[in-house]
């Protein structure tokens, strides 16, 4: 492709003991008679740690060195100002990140790539899964794909998946295994490769998974090598533990149309897999909270029956008060347990899902985090489920970790209603509570968690741990629970004999595994304690998990790899951090310039906006990042921001400029001091200015001040105004305005006040919305080539590929003012300029209308 030739791609995966290390090596060639760009492209799991990565060209290795992340900002920085600069890693699906490296090679060079990863493979319905994405773009003559597991306990079971494997090349995955080794390859020829017979493009193009399980004639299985241990726990043939579950579902208008849709088809289908022994409810939040029953009931054919009723009926309304949902859950639960209307032994869980943020009630997360933790007091799951990018997911990731839960992101897809029953799947089927592996306090040090609240069929505990004696060769385990009919208690031993017996077959070892996976899980479970934690606590958490981190060279959040490269060509030196799910959609960590700093960090959502002297923000989810633009117009001019005509609404706004010109200028500052939203299907519009706030229903028009503080409710829309700060416009279709108020010192010489607005759930508006802004609210992509100095040197220019057209654009910052009016928040984007000529349809003055209705 473009001269250059992958002629081999091979992926060599070892598994031992769960724990697997990965090695995908490219090799590519340069045919062509000039330089050209080679790509390295992969996508690895979101659980697995980078823990190396090289690339040798003609003969010469460069390699990434992994450091902490202050120290690699600094190696950075120096390649920054030479303009050379690349962000590695991103966040690029539901399971997957993304590294891409490239480097400019000289006509007929060869370079090969070569990048490690580890991870420990989950068990999830009686089976561990590891996912390997296949994308090699282009046909490549020696392409494979080699799996070898180990288990010292056995292997049951082995299978392969692929995707985009046909029947033509089912045959091509070869599968072998016998007690305790199992070997896959797949190792397709050019021909087998192509879509078709004369065909050059690829079909290897999707996901392959091997799923395995091991045997178990025990409980749980304990290793011992070189000091360290690792103790699986798995029982089988255990009576199922009927359980308590309260749904806890947000009902807010954001929550309207599809979403709700695929709520209803979730809650209809777990209710068909609810246990006659379980018990459950629904309460459902709004503006107010609601509960199916006044008590937990027993899941009958009856009650199942008149609940999917009550299901059929949900329906959308108000704001999200979502704290009074959680607590009232809690309260039901313990009044069910003090009243003895539930099994004593049984496992209470609350499953909580929401799509947006508190905004009534109590609002305050961390009030909404400490008085939720008081209540549950440790005696029950929490499990919070963020629907869509309108989540404060750290939040309520949080909030559950505090309460022995985890949080997890449902994708706002077609398969929405999958994804809620696949996590109802999950813990579905409870078999112990208050689970304890105990471990003698004197031999052991430096200990993974060790107790768990609840144990679920077809899953696995894994504990870790070093001895305080690096010669000691056995360890006794006692092991505590609490089942269905009697509690589970007993104790378990093994030597480091037993386990060498097991590992005769040394090919199939790499390296320290056992210590490789303490440290693992260890930097896993610690950087989870961090999201809760605070002040000191963080900090000692932060500094084991770093240190460990540097000591296993693993590329964790608090860790990155820098790449460097030949110094020819304009090579651009890279930074490669591991992206984390945060407050926003897919929070990663990039480098992009010298601002080396969380990126949104503290924006809650996607958005688009129109601030400042008007600086246009469209926020683009698909690429973790932004394009800006400007539009520069005389003071009066009225611009359409946004146009449905489905929907009906409308948003326009009416400059504004400085008091006074300067003269000097070749621009006037321009604001916007004016803004009208209307819906023609409500009758409703409303104007804004800096000074008052006008609502008009039909003829009938009412009248606000910024100084008042006003929550105001009427079919099909709320509206809230925070007194001298922002107003918050609510549609029922989904869609939110948020509109800041800018006030500046009223003697200023030069500037006046002025408004910004910002839109959200503008996915909710239909496909034919245009404007301004409107247009951005249909999917857009681009691509950005060719990063190089500008004419500021702290902000590189760069060719964009957007709408089949190719524009210069800058890396620059703009600012959100959602949260802080005066000072704001930077907003890392690429600026398009000559008011976004080449990005926005037209030119920016087919925008102009002629009054602001």
């Amino acid at each position: 492709v473009n001269g250059i030739e992958i002629y081999s791609m091979k992926i060599d995966s070892k598994v031992t003991s769960r724990f697997a290390h990965n090695v995908i090596t490219s090799r590519a060639v340069n045919r062509g008679n000039v330089h050209k760009e080679v790509f390295f492209d992969v996508e690895l799991p979101k659980t697995a740690f980078i823990t190396n990565f090289s690339m040798t060209i003609d003969g010469v290795t460069y390699p990434g060195t992994i450091k902490e992340k202050e120290v690699a900002k600094k190696q950075y920085e120096k390649a920054v100002s030479k303009g050379q600069t690349a962000g590695l890693v991103k966040a690029s699906g539901r399971k997957t990140e993304k590294f891409t490296v490239s480097v400019n090679i000289e006509a007929g060079s060869k370079v090969t790539f070569e990048l490690t990863y580890e991870e420990l493979l989950k068990r999830q319905f009686g089976k561990y899964e590891m996912f390997i994405k296949v994308k090699p773009k282009q046909l490549v003559k020696d392409f494979e794909i080699e799996v070898n597991i180990f288990e010292p306990q056995g292997i049951s079971e082995l299978e392969a998946e692929g995707t985009f494997i046909t029947n033509d090349l089912q045959n091509i995955v070869k599968k072998t295994f016998s007690e305790k080794k199992g070997h896959l390859s797949f190792k397709p020829t050019l021909d087998q490769q192509r879509t078709c017979a004369n065909c050059s493009q690829s079909v290897l193009d999707g996901d392959f998974t091997v799923r395995y399980d091991v045997k178990r004639t025990t409980p749980d299985n304990l290793q011992i090598v070189n000091g360290y241990f690792v103790h699986f726990f798995a029982p089988t043939n255990l009576p199922k533990l009927p359980k308590n579950v309260i749904f806890v579902i947000d009902i807010s208008g954001s929550m309207s149309g599809r979403e709700i849709e695929q709520t209803r088809q979730a809650l209809l289908k777990i209710l068909d897999d609810i246990k006659e022994d379980d018990f459950f409810n629904f309460i459902l939040f709004g503006s107010e909270v609601q509960t199916w029953k006044d008590t937990l009931i027993k899941a009958t054919p009856e009650n199942l029956d008149e609940a999917r009723k009550f299901v059929r009926s949900i329906d959308t309304e108000g704001m999200t008060n979502l704290h009074g949902g959680i607590m009232r859950g809690i309260d039901m639960l313990n009044a069910a347990h003090q009243g003895n209307l539930v099994p004593k032994r049984s496992a209470s869980i609350i499953i909580m899902l929401t799509d947006g943020q508190p905004n009534a009630g109590v609002s305050n997360t961390h009030d909404i985090q400490e008085h939720v933790k008081k209540a549950i007091e440790g005696r029950y799951t929490l499990y919070n489920l963020g629907f869509g990018y309108g989540v404060d997911y750290n939040f309520l990731e949080k909030m559950a970790l505090e309460n022995k839960g985890l949080a997890r992101r449902i994708y706002p897809d077609s398969d929405a209603a999958l994804q809620l029953q696949g996590f109802y799947d999950e813990v579905s089927n409870p078999m112990l509570t208050d689970v304890e592996l105990n471990y003698p306090e004197n031999e052991i040090s430096d200990l993974t968690k060790n107790s768990f609240k609840h144990f679920y069929d077809g899953s696995e505990i894994v504990v870790a741990g070093r001895f305080i004696d690096h010669n000691q060769n056995s360890l006794t385990v006692d092991v505590r629970g609490e089942g269905a009919n009697d509690a589970l208690s007993y104790t378990t031993q093994q030597d480091a004999e037993q386990t060498a017996k097991a590992f005769q077959e040394q090919e199939y070892i790499f390296g320290d595994y056992i210590e490789r996976l303490w440290a693992y899980l260890t930097i896993e479970q610690l950087l989870e304690k961090r999201i809760a934690a605070t002040g000191e606590e963080k900090e000692n958490l932060t500094a084991e998990a770093l240190a460990l981190s540097l000591k296993y060279m693993f590329v964790t959040p608090l860790t990155s790899m820098v790449v460097t490269k030949p110094e020819t060509y304009d090579n651009q030196a890279g930074i490669a951090d591991k992206p984390i799910e945060g407050t926003d959609i897919f929070t990663i960590l990039l480098y992009l310039r010298s601002q080396l700093s969380y990126l949104y960090t503290s924006h809650p959502t996607w958005y688009t906006s129109v601030d400042g002297d008007p600086h246009f923000i469209i926020s683009v989810p698909q690429k973790e990042d932004a394009i800006c633009f400007n539009i520069n117009e005389n003071p009066g001019a009225v611009l359409n921001l946004i146009n449905d005509p489905v929907t009906g609404i409308t948003v326009n706004g009416e400059l504004i400029g400085d008091k006074r010109t300067d003269n000097d200028a070749k621009i006037q500052n321009t604001y916007f001091g004016k803004l009208g939203i209307a819906n023609k299907h409500l009758d409703f519009k409303l104007t804004v200015t800096p000074e008052k706030i006008t609502v008009q229903n039909g003829n009938e028009k009412t009248g606000f001040t910024w100084l008042d503080s006003v929550t105001l409710q009427q079919e099909g829309l709320t509206l809230i105004i925070n007194k001298k700060k922002n107003l918050v416009l609510s549609m029922s279709s989904g869609a939110s305005f948020v509109i800041v108020l800018h006030q500046v010192w009223k003697k200023h010489p030069l500037h006046q006040d002025f408004l910004g607005l910002y839109t959200l759930g503008s996915d909710k508006l239909s496909e034919r919305t245009h404007g301004l802004l409107g247009q951005f609210f249909h999917p857009i992509d681009f691509t950005i080539l060719e990063i190089h100095r500008g004419s500021d040197p702290k902000k590189p220019d760069a060719t964009m590929i957007v709408k089949n057209k190719e524009l210069t654009v800058t890396r620059g910052w703009q600012k959100d003012y959602r949260k802080d009016p005066t000072q704001g928040v930077d907003v890392p984007c690429w600026f398009v300029h000559n008011n976004g000529a080449g990005l926005i349809d037209g030119v920016h003055t087919d925008y102009i209308v002629s009054s602001l209705f």
